[in-house]
């Protein structure tokens, strides 16, 4: 089932051709939850967007949305509202934290009293990166330590306050948001300097794309460079280099258990790795797609942009410079569905399934439709367990060979 265009949404602002401004979809986000969309929609702007859209909205093919000065825009939808953020400078990343609000009396330090429920951080191209509460749509502070571009930004999945942040400095730096005291500052807080955890140096290109794996051991970092770079995040020390690429390394992500890692590459592979032991597993190439899909003359690279797991694991999301959406199933070598995108830069899955959000060099972002799938009783069982053993623990149970490598996805 080929992937079916939802809607298709475009900044309303007309194009600004100064350098200061950009107009690139080059995140997008939905929050833990599946209740926010974030879009940088270019223009320095961040839309946030409640979910579901509108039954007008996805009943069309394209909508526009009208930005107003620096004041925030909303529009009801029950309790929730959209919201305009004026950043001030282009804005590269985008992610959203889960973590809970703290009532008085909370002992759990990771959950300062106060602190919202949700807030989204966007990484900007002067380096500072900028914590807004969703709900307000107000700045809570910002974080200054970068002295280039915030690329890609990364919270720590289990709801703790730990926000990694990639830049083309060519470093990655380790940020506790529960750290000190929020410091006041006109309209807005500052943020006090022992919010810094670590500085994570060892890249020597530009730092493209930060994830932190779902049990919150691992994180992964690529640059431009045929290596990504595996760290551990009890330590916050390298690991191992994963090597195999023969080009720039620019999209990184974890399966939901933990127990996969993907990159891609702008050699138009990605390559499935097993993140505990570095071996390769599987590797997914985007050949031409000879079809009426691509219809132009014109000869286009299969340079890859972007790849993210479905929420159940069970598939994989890629976006390529040969104006396509591919859609892989995790136990096969070839695209399973295939959509035709022009200017992709990046994708993200709806984090209960069924949607895909892909941003664009024009700064447009579309909504398409996903294989849904019933999760077999084998791939639940192999999941739950995957969550809490790692590779090595898997190998030393006493079980049958082709049941520890159906639990190691040797075996598919």
């Amino acid at each position: 089932e080929e992937p079916v265009l939802l809607a298709e949404l475009k900044p309303g602002r007309p194009q600004r051709y100064d350098w200061k401004s950009s107009c690139e979809t080059w995140s997008v986000a939905f929050s833990p939850d599946g209740a926010w969309f974030a879009w940088s929609q270019g223009h320095c702007v961040v839309k946030l967007i409640p979910w579901p859209l509108g039954e007008a909205e996805l009943g069309c093919k394209t909508s526009e949305r009208k930005s107003r000065g620096g004041k925030a825009e909303t529009r009801s939808r029950g309790a929730a509202k959209e919201k305009t953020l004026e950043c001030g400078q282009i804005v590269w990343g985008l992610a959203f934290s889960a973590w809970p609000a703290a009532e008085d009396g909370d002992t759990d330090p990771a959950c300062p009293v106060g602190l919202p429920c949700l807030v989204l951080a966007t990484g900007l191209n002067d380096g500072q990166i900028k914590v807004w509460e969703v709900q307000t749509g107000h700045l809570l502070f910002s974080l200054l330590g970068h002295q280039d571009v915030v690329r890609d930004l990364s919270f720590a999945p289990n709801g703790s306050p730990i926000l990694v942040s990639a830049s083309r400095d060519k470093t990655l730096r380790v940020w506790d948001l529960s750290r000190d005291v929020l410091l006041p500052s006109g309209d807005a807080f500052l943020l006090s300097p022992g919010r810094q955890v670590q500085v994570l140096s060892g890249h020597v290109q530009w730092v493209y794309c930060c994830s932190i794996s779902p049990d919150c051991s691992m994180l992964c970092s690529a640059a431009g460079e045929k290596s990504a770079l595996l760290w551990s995040m009890r330590s916050y020390t390298l690991i191992r280099r994963l090597e195999g690429h023969q080009s720039s390394v620019v999209s990184c992500d974890f399966s939901p258990d933990s127990a996969l890692l993907v990159t891609a590459s702008y050699d138009a592979c990605v390559i499935m790795w097993d993140p505990y032991t570095g071996e390769q597993l599987r590797t997914l190439r985007h050949v031409p797609l000879h079809s009426t899909l691509d219809s132009s003359s014109e000869i286009h690279t299969s340079s890859l942009r972007s790849v993210c797991f479905s929420p159940e694991g069970l598939y994989l999301a890629t976006v390529a410079d040969d104006r396509l959406l591919r859609i892989w199933a995790l136990e096969l070598r070839s695209p399973v569905a295939f959509a035709p995108m022009t200017n992709g830069l990046c994708c993200m899955y709806f984090p209960h399934g069924g949607f895909i959000a892909t941003g664009t060099r024009d700064g447009h972002v579309q909504f398409w439709t996903a294989p849904r799938v019933l999760s077999s009783l084998k791939h639940l069982c192999r999941k739950a367990l995957r969550t809490f053993l790692t590779t090595y623990q898997v190998l030393a149970l006493p079980i049958p060979r082709k049941l520890k490598e159906f639990l190691t996805y040797r075996t598919f």
